[in-house]
Order: C-alpha cells, then sequence, then structure tokens
C-alpha cells in the first residue's frame, strides 16, 4: 500500500511564502494610503503587476515574490525620503536624483550604505532559491498555446495597469487632486503613481532657425551693463501667498492700504504681478522669478518644476550674478531639501540654500522679521570685501489656511474689519489683514537695513500667489480693469527699489513674473547675457506680457531663440 505523506514539497512551501509576503507586502504599502479607493488603487496596481511578471517568467512565486517586492522597495523608499529629506518621491527621482545627488545624500547617511550592501548580498540567493523551487506554471500546455496563454494574459494585465492610470478610468478620483496634495499629503504610493502622467515636459512650439535668426539675432551680444564694479548687493523676497487687498471693493478701511504696496523715493518700479499658480504653488513662482520661464510653457510637467525643469537649466538670474562675481545665496523658511529645494537652487545658481535648521527657526513658523533678521545674520557672515551679494529670501507668514484660529485670537484693531462677509470669509480676510500688517513692519525693518545705508543695493520683493481662501476669494468683487479681468486670480503685485539714483524701469498694466529676473538686471544696472537681453527685448515687444503676448508668432520664435540656439534649457 501506498503511504501518503504529510510532509509538505519544497514548491507547497515556496508558493505558501510568497502568497504570504504578498500579504504582508499589500498591508506596509497598499493599506498604509489614507483612503479606502487610494488602498485599492494600489492593491489592483500590485495585482497587475504581480500578474505581468508571474506570466513572463512563467513561476508564481517567483513572479509575486518580484511584483510585491517591488511595491515595498518603492515605499521604502519613499519613507527615507520623507524622512532624511522631508520631501515625497517623485517618479522624476529616479531621473534626476539618483544621477545628480544619490551618492552626496549617502555620504550623510553611512547607515543606508549598509542596507544597500545587505540587500546586494542577501537578495540574489533568496531570488534564486525561490527560482529553483518555484512552481512552473503552464508546463502541462504544449509550447505554441503557452506561449499564447502567457501572451493574452500579460496583455489583460497590463490593461488593467493602464486602465487604473487613466484620470479618467475607475480611480479618477484618486488621480484628481491638486498639485499641492500630490506633492505633500500621506498617500505617498498613490502620489507617486498619478504623478507619473503629470510629470511629462513638453518643450513648447518653436519657430524655425532662420526666423528665430530674424526676430532675436540682434540681442546675441547682449547688453553691458549701465554701472561699473563693484556691482549693487541685490535682496529679492517672495512673500509667499501675498496680495494687495485694496483692490477688492469690500477691503475699505485703512488697515487695507498697506506701505509696503506703495511706491517712495526710492522705488525703481512697481505694479500688478501675473503669476501662473493660484491658491498653492510657491514653487512655480520660484522657478519663473529665478529662471525667467513660466513653467506652464512646458505642459502638464511643469507643476512639477523644481523636480523636473530645474535640473535641465542652464541660464538663471543667479547664474548670471554668479558670472558676474556675485556670492549667490537663499535663504527657506522650511528644509533646506523640502520640494527638493537643494537641488532646485543649486540648478538655478545658487551657491548655498541656507534652511530653517541652519537659520536656527523653527520651520513653517517663521514671522517675516525672523527671516529677514535670519539673512541679515547669514549676509553679515559671508559677505567678503569687494564681492556682491544676491540673496533670495522666502517667507512664509501668510501661508494658509487663514482660518484655523477664531477670531478672538487676532490682535483687536484685526477684528471684525470687514462688514457684510459670512462669518468664514470674514475670519479668512482679517487673518489676511493681519498677518500683512506684521509683513509691512518687517519690510520697512528690512529697508532700513539694507538701503539706509551706503552699499549699493536693490531690493525686490513680490507676491507668488493669491491665497484661495478655501476658494472663497475668486467670488470676492474686486476694481480689475477690463484687460486685467482674464487674470484676475493670478494677479499681485512687485516692488523694485535701490538706494541709489538710477532710470525709473519700464512700466506695464500687468508685468508677467517671467520677466522679473530681466527687471531686476536692469535696475542693478549688471550686464545682460544674450537670454537675458532677448528676455528683455521680448518684455518690451509683448508690453510686459508672456504667454499671452499679441503679436503673432513671436514666442515661438523667441523659444527657438532661446532654447535650441541659446540652449537656456536642456
Amino acid at each position: 500500500m501506498r503511504r501518503i505523506s504529510l510532509r509538505p514539497s519544497r514548491v507547497g512551501v515556496v508558493v505558501l511564502c510568497a502568497l504570504a509576503f504578498f500579504a504582508g507586502c499589500v498591508a506596509l504599502t497598499a493599506w498604509q494610503e489614507p483612503m479606502p479607493l487610494q488602498r485599492v488603487f494600489i492593491m489592483v496596481l500590485m495585482l497587475c503587476t504581480c500578474g505581468v511578471l508571474v506570466l513572463a517568467f512563467g513561476r508564481l512565486a517567483s513572479g509575486v515574490l518580484v511584483g510585491a517586492g517591488l511595491f515595498l522597495l518603492l515605499k521604502a523608499v519613499a519613507v527615507l525620503k520623507v524622512r532624511y529629506l522631508d520631501s515625497q518621491l517623485m517618479p522624476s527621482d529616479f531621473v534626476y536624483y539618483v544621477r545628480s545627488s544619490l551618492l552626496d545624500t549617502l555620504s550623510h547617511y553611512p547607515h543606508l550604505y549598509a542596507v544597500g550592501i545587505a540587500l546586494l548580498l542577501l537578495l540574489p540567493p533568496v531570488l534564486y532559491l525561490v527560482w529553483r523551487w518555484d512552481w512552473h506554471l503552464l508546463a502541462a500546455l504544449r509550447a505554441t498555446r503557452a506561449m499564447w496563454v502567457r501572451a493574452g494574459g500579460i496583455a489583460l494585465c497590463g490593461l488593467g495597469f493602464w486602465l487604473c492610470m487613466l484620470p479618467t478610468g475607475p480611480f479618477a478620483r484618486a488621480h484628481s487632486r491638486n498639485a499641492w496634495e500630490k506633492m505633500s499629503d500621506d498617500a505617498q504610493l498613490t502620489n507617486f503613481f498619478v504623478n507619473l502622467r503629470d510629470a511629462d515636459v513638453q518643450l513648447p512650439a518653436m519657430a524655425s532657425d532662420e526666423v528665430a535668426e530674424r526676430d532675436w539675432g540682434a540681442t546675441a551680444a547682449g547688453t553691458p551693463g549701465s554701472r561699473l564694479p563693484p556691482y549693487p548687493d541685490i535682496v529679492q523676497v517672495l512673500e509667499e501667498s501675498t496680495f494687495d487687498p485694496s483692490n477688492y471693493t469690500r477691503c475699505n478701511v485703512p488697515q487695507c492700504r498697506v506701505a509696503m504696496f506703495q511706491p517712495d523715493a526710492r522705488t525703481r518700479g512697481h505694479g500688478v504681478l501675473r503669476v501662473h499658480t493660484f491658491g498653492g504653488g510657491t514653487w512655480v513662482s520660484e522657478f519663473a522669478a529665478l529662471t525667467g520661464m513660466p513653467q506652464d510653457i512646458f505642459g502638464a510637467g511643469g507643476m512639477y518644476a523644481p523636480y523636473v525643469l530645474a535640473p535641465n537649466v542652464r541660464d538663471a538670474l543667479a547664474l548670471q550674478l554668479r558670472r558676474l562675481g556675485y556670492l549667490t545665496i537663499g535663504v527657506y523658511p522650511t528644509g533646506a531639501s523640502f520640494i527638493n529645494g537643494s537641488n532646485a537652487y543649486r540648478a538655478y545658481g545658487f551657491d548655498h540654500l541656507y534652511g530653517a535648521d541652519e537659520l536656527g527657526l523653527d520651520e513653517w513658523e517663521e514671522s517675516d522679521a525672523q527671516m529677514f533678521a535670519a539673512a541679515k545674520r547669514i549676509y553679515d557672515q559671508i559677505r567678503k570685501p569687494g564681492q556682491p551679494v544676491f540673496i533670495m529670501i522666502l517667507t512664509l507668514n501668510q501661508h494658509g489656511p487663514h482660518d484655523h484660529q477664531p477670531m478672538d485670537k487676532l490682535a483687536p484693531p484685526y477684528r471684525n474689519l470687514l462688514r457684510g462677509l459670512v462669518p468664514g470669509m470674514a475670519l479668512n480676510f482679517d487673518t489676511y489683514l493681519s498677518r500683512l500688517h506684521d509683513s509691512d513692519v518687517a519690510m520697512r525693518g528690512l529697508e532700513h537695513a539694507f538701503l539706509d545705508r551706503p552699499q549699493p543695493t536693490v531690493l525686490v520683493h513680490f507676491g507668488d500667489h493669491q491665497p484661495s481662501f478655501n476658494g472663497g476669494i475668486r467670488n470676492f468683487d474686486r476694481r480689475t480693469p477690463a484687460a486685467m479681468k482674464p487674470y484676475r486670480d493670478y494677479l499681485t503685485y512687485y516692488m523694485v527699489k535701490s538706494n541709489f539714483a538710477g532710470p525709473p524701469l519700464p512700466a506695464y498694466p500687468v508685468l508677467d513674473i517671467a520677466f522679473l529676473p530681466s527687471m531686476v538686471l536692469q535696475a542693478a544696472g549688471v550686464p545682460r547675457d544674450a537670454y537675458f537681453t532677448a528676455a528683455t527685448a521680448l518684455r518690451t515687444r509683448c508690453n510686459g506680457l508672456y504667454d499671452d503676448c499679441a503679436i503673432p508668432g513671436l514666442l515661438p520664435s523667441y523659444h527657438a531663440w532661446t532654447i535650441k540656439r541659446l540652449h537656456v534649457y536642456q
């Protein structure tokens, strides 16, 4: 009589272990997403991926182990990046970050080397044993039939993955979130996959080389400076979520008219600034104000400028100033690596970006006065005799939300200022005005520190976008001229001052933020290279507009000149 063995076979053990590993990976990856829909989204992607690999390998456990392991590895990398670099894992990291700064990062965290070496030593033998003892699928079928079954299954699983990745597909709600949510919330794997499509970069339309030469050839020699060395210091401040509230019809109290928006004897240029984001996305305003290019000319991927655009920039404001001998530094209210800040600023031409930890500040909590005091302290430490300094300061005082504290927490002069608004909107606006008062006082202190002195200095400050007020600000009536109404939700302000005499800067009904670098160089009187000379010419010919330049065909020829000929973006 044949004896029945109750001892499990090697194949059975390997398959059971692989399925247990898959379940563990689901728990550590998909089930860590905050929303039920996001969990199902990631789990379906895992199933489709494992299905493709199982059929491609012809082995069950090997396909499951590799497929689920890839998702577990992706989750581990995402967690490590948030922990050590304070920013989300992006698809572009595997193109730009690994190439540009992986070794530099590992040098700061030596224990990660040990983890990497351990994986390299342990994984090959484990994979070999699983492969050797695995269950061979479709072994009983003839080779031709097995090939068709495998090809059909792979196609079916691939189709399922593709449908999940469609923004209008079965997981449309997982895809339909704004850029800030996709870069900052806790849905790490969902954000990674939905950003795969959004990260696509497209170059703008370009004219022929002959047309570009005809339109812009005269700018190739650049523009000499109007001042002799040593050049003036330049202090530039990006005032996050800041705009002039006096334009709103309901804002009719004295607190709505603030000195930082008003010209004085030192003003060289000021006016309405057109930006390319609303309610968030400060990083794209940084990109435009530093490179002279609005992010939206590069398609949907432009919204992720610090990741996908910055590594390809070959000319920018700080790069030009550094070529002229400037020391270029940035001062940040968050960790320097937040949203790829350190890498992006390095690409923009900065010698160093000082984050909140280096400044001794509590990130996200700094007032403008604290940021300006820290910037002046850093300036005093790094300045050298005869070397001009360009310093870029990012503030966070006006970052939303503006309704997270009750009205009675505001200073008495800023409680219930605006009448006729629903309570929620009244709290948003009153909080904004209270913070604006603090920014105004701090700006006067910054002017005193840098303009009330003999050292020639240009001071620039501008708003990067309007705050959302939970979407309610769009419904507020405002005094917007008819020509500006198409941009009304994208209008802030800019102010350029200097403590030395110079001609006033050109005035425009609306100035695109992409032209701010050329205005700064013009105010400082420093030489402009071929790129910024062309940018100045475009600003003049298009009367301050960029995307909406009224001259047909001029933008394609400009992009052909600056991108194809001058290689400002490669």
